[in-house]
């Protein structure tokens, strides 16, 4: 009977802050709490995904504008192939499949799945089985054998859905932690294919200073037969051997650079610095197009690091449904069966059976469960903030990328142009130099800052290479690595659903 009383207040049952509600399971809504978020406000923020059958409410989407710039074509998946570059498409490949960071972020989500089975199993009635045999003998009494065995069955009856929401609680958390292993793996590839090129650019700057070093060896040769004849003062001869001597000294600091970023790759691909690895000499390419931005709507669907914010926000809510119906009473359900005989032979002729049910209700805690409301309310507001951070990060890290890139390909034309006239001054000077009309001071001002500018150029190609690197990884492709692949034919089930397709809604 106390059952039925039970179940008929379910629909009247007061939530937290109380109001009455038909959803007290959920007894504050993140559509209520979205919908009144004064941090948010400002800023749309549609939720990536169908996670309920019931609608999640947003802010208006028109608040937020477009980005700034676009190109052309959806961003790839696997964007990295954007470049044409093969042996950076073999390391990406290495390092997705051996990167210890990477495996170790795959090991965090079969944790957080584990967990969720964990939790699911408190749905299910628990069965356990004894067997015991007792022998007493002994000079007053005579010898006795007793054999025994039994099951005992308990289960909870899940009236106010508390375990349904501890459930639904892991599950959420194993699917934040699954989009927090897709982020890792875009950041690892990000890093690969910026290492690459930064061995790139060291390898040219080193065969550029190389060629640097040729010229300043030419130009020192010249001064010293001219000194030889009373044509160049000791003053002249010793700048150019201090410039040759500062050409070979940034020699070495290439070659360091090459040996570090070597060791970095090695690294990031899972293998010991030690190990030589046999590379190709990169190439700089040639940046593609500009991929499409798209809206800040679809941006917020492909980022697996919104995505984990906002399945970390639904598991918080499910914590504060746990935690108010921890204040309601509990119905727990037990039944054994027994069986005991002096032989093997006579141990199922008779059964003895129980059956039992007890209701606990809370009636002095201390404020202990009341406290814990709480302490989870204050949790989801937490999250709530975070992920409207996680929203506003992503949009920051989309422009500034396009802006950096924008303004760095109008820096590589200044340089280039820099460049061309540097050469032509240094021509000028020189000549001059070699007729009497100037000092050799002003030549060697001029050669320095040509070359000081071709190392430039190179390292802006870099950065405008970085930039785009960059922008692809705020557009957050979202691709397979090959850890999911077994995953995914195997099947997650309904347990373990895939978060982006929970996105899609």
């Amino acid at each position: 009977m106390s059952v039925m009383i039970l179940k008929s207040r379910r629909l009247s049952a007061p939530t937290y802050d109380g109001s009455s509600s038909a959803h007290w399971l959920r007894p504050l809504r993140l559509r209520r709490a979205l919908g009144s978020a004064v941090l948010l406000s400002t800023v749309a923020l549609p939720m990536p995904g169908c996670a309920s059958a019931e609608p999640r409410g947003s802010l208006p989407l028109q608040t937020v504008p477009a980005f700034s710039r676009s190109g052309d074509g959806p961003p790839p998946d696997r964007w990295w192939r954007a470049f044409h570059d093969e042996p950076l498409n073999d390391n990406i490949r290495l390092a997705l499949s051996d990167n210890f960071t990477l495996i170790a972020a795959w090991e965090r989500l079969q944790e957080a799945r584990a967990i969720m089975r964990r939790e699911r199993s408190g749905l299910f009635p628990q069965l356990d089985g004894t067997a015991d045999g007792e022998l007493r003998e002994g000079s007053d009494v005579d010898d006795e054998t007793r054999l025994g065995l039994g099951l005992g069955a308990s289960y909870e009856v899940d009236l106010w859905g508390r375990i349904e929401s501890a459930v639904d609680a892991e599950r959420l958390r194993a699917a934040a932690t699954a989009a927090d292993y897709r982020t890792a793996a875009i950041s690892l590839s990000a890093e690969v294919a910026l290492t690459w090129y930064e061995f790139a650019i060291a390898r040219l700057q080193l065969e550029l200073i190389r060629s640097q070093l040729e010229t300043n060896l030419t130009v020192l040769t010249v001064l010293e037969k001219r000194f030889a004849v009373g044509q160049s003062g000791s003053a002249d001869v010793l700048r150019q051997r201090q410039l040759v001597e500062s050409t070979r000294e940034q020699m070495v600091v290439a070659r360091s650079r090459i040996e570090v970023l070597e060791h970095r790759l090695a690294v990031l691909v899972g293998r010991p610095p030690q190990e030589a690895m046999d590379l190709p000499d990169p190439a700089l390419p040639r940046v593609p197009g500009m991929p499409a931005t798209g809206l800040p709507a679809e941006l917020l669907q492909r980022r697996p690091d919104v995505l984990s914010a906002f399945r970390r926000l639904e598991a918080a809510d499910k914590d504060v449904a746990v935690a108010v119906t921890d204040q309601y009473p509990r119905i727990d359900l037990a039944a054994s069966w027994s069986t005991t005989a002096e032989n093997p032979s006579g141990l199922f002729t008779t059964w003895l059976t129980s059956l039992a049910g007890q209701v606990t209700a809370p009636l002095f805690d201390a404020g202990r469960r009341r406290a814990e409301v709480e302490r989870t309310v204050a949790v989801r507001r937490r999250r709530l903030a975070e992920y409207g951070q996680t929203v506003l990060d992503a949009f920051r890290e989309v422009e500034d990328a396009l802006a950096q890139e924008a303004h760095q390909v109008r820096r590589i034309r200044s340089l280039e142009d820099q460049l061309a006239l540097a050469g032509r001054t240094y021509r000028q000077l020189r000549w001059q130099y070699l007729n009497g009309v100037t000092d050799f001071i002003d030549v060697l001002t001029a050669l320095r800052e040509q070359q000081q500018i071709e190392r430039d150029l190179l390292t802006a190609r870099l950065d405008r290479i970085a930039f785009r690197i960059a922008l692809h990884r705020a557009l957050a492709g979202g691709f397979e690595t090959p850890r999911e692949a077994p995953d995914v034919k195997e099947g997650r089930g309904e347990d373990e659903p895939d978060e982006r397709e929970a996105a899609r809604g």
